[in-house]
């Protein structure tokens, strides 16, 4: 018999979408949040240097010390906060630091609190550890952006979790300074533990991002090389844990996961060590997709309405409401113009009537879904 939880975690559309558009040839992949960057080379070499010196077996669950020291140098340099190697585990993508995080202060009928909308998997990681989601839904006339004080009601019932993404995923939103600072130091009154999806950090073009490291030591942290550095298919990530966390989530890692690739926690102490303009040149070239895909949806007509600039990460929300269905629209695109999208609803039910465009494609590719999303308008 399928457990209930195996049963309850629902599919991840994007991916659904992905699988129907790699049947054409011809598609435009504007559905999945994968960079067309290749890794920057000295990563590669770093990686073939480890392999070809036989550096394959097995690490310690938390991971390589020099990887370790590596990712608290990058939090002292980039954000001015000291942060233990201790507290510092490596994980095999950034997702399984989500789901260490929620096994690590959830327990069955807890309660996480998520943005509506937000990424399409954290419920699930919720699901898994027998706890229940509870959401506060983001405005879109206000560009999604996160409130301190729409966070304020869904706390008075002082949930064990609040669950931050910025830059954020679906809608692009960045969470300044002093916003962030507030919605932590609410949490913190609650007694309410923050985990934040730092992920896209790095790719943020209007307002900086900052990190919940700078206003609290108890918060869990996840962040990875798949955006920055192209590395989605090398599987690498880490996990920032309160002190007091440390051995217990060191403990899951060993029992769940044993460790991360060797070899490739090699390539990820390289690409945080080797400073160069990698990340500036990345960051730009996002913008100025960026720029093209919001331009081109104000010239797109027909009711669809974006309605903001998104901030940060590579993704817009675009209503479709007034085209019909949001899956109708999507399925539409996809057969008959080409352009794979992702349907709103994988984010919560506040984005159902949206799709999801991602601009981690090239520019030639985003002309190219413009000009046939244009021409597929023309005949609705």
């Amino acid at each position: 018999m399928v457990s209930d939880r195996a049963d309850e975690t629902t599919p991840f559309l994007a991916m659904e979408v992905f699988r129907r558009a790699s049947e054409r040839a011809d598609a435009v992949h504007l559905e999945v949040g994968e960079p067309d960057f290749e890794p920057p080379g000295y990563v590669v070499d770093a990686a073939v240097d480890a392999l070809r010196r036989g550096d394959t077996g097995y690490t310690a669950a938390a991971g390589k010390l020099g990887l370790r020291e590596a990712i608290a140098d990058y939090y002292d340099r980039t954000y001015g906060v000291d942060v233990s190697p201790e507290r510092i585990l490596v994980t095999p993508g950034s997702s399984p630091g989500l789901l260490l995080a929620c096994l690590a202060t959830l327990d069955p009928g807890d309660e996480a609190v998520l943005t509506d909308p937000h990424y399409a998997c954290y419920p699930n990681f919720v699901r898994q550890t027998g706890a229940t989601v509870r959401t506060v839904e983001l405005d879109a006339t206000e560009g999604f952006a996160l409130r301190p004080d729409r966070f304020a009601a869904a706390l008075e019932r002082d949930p064990e979790v609040l669950l931050l993404n910025s830059p954020a995923n679906p809608t692009g939103a960045v969470m300044d300074g002093d916003t962030l600072r507030e919605v932590v130091e609410l949490a913190e009154t609650r007694g309410t533990t923050v985990v934040a999806d730092e992920i896209y950090h790095g790719l943020d073009y209007d307002v900086e991002a900052r990190s919940v490291l700078e206003f609290t030591d108890e918060a869990f942290v996840t962040d990875g090389f798949s955006k920055r550095y192209a590395m989605t298919g090398w599987r690498l990530g880490w996990v920032v844990v309160p002190e007091s966390y440390a051995d217990v989530v060191n403990r899951l890692v060993q029992n769940l996961f044993i460790c991360a690739p060797s070899f490739v926690q090699e390539a990820g102490r390289v690409a945080l060590e080797r400073e160069d303009d990698h990340l500036d040149r990345v960051r730009e070239t996002y913008r100025e997709r960026r720029d093209l895909l919001v331009d081109a949806v104000a010239d797109w007509g027909h009711g669809l309405d974006l309605g903001y600039t998104p901030g940060g990460a590579y993704y817009l929300l675009v209503d479709v409401s007034e085209l019909g269905d949001a899956f109708d629209v999507a399925d539409r695109l996809l057969d008959e113009a080409g352009v794979a999208t992702t349907p709103g609803v994988d984010f919560g039910p506040a984005a159902a009537d949206y799709l999801r465009l991602s601009y981690a494609t090239s520019m030639d590719r985003l002309r190219e879904a413009d000009r046939r999303i244009s021409v597929w308008l023309a005949d609705v």
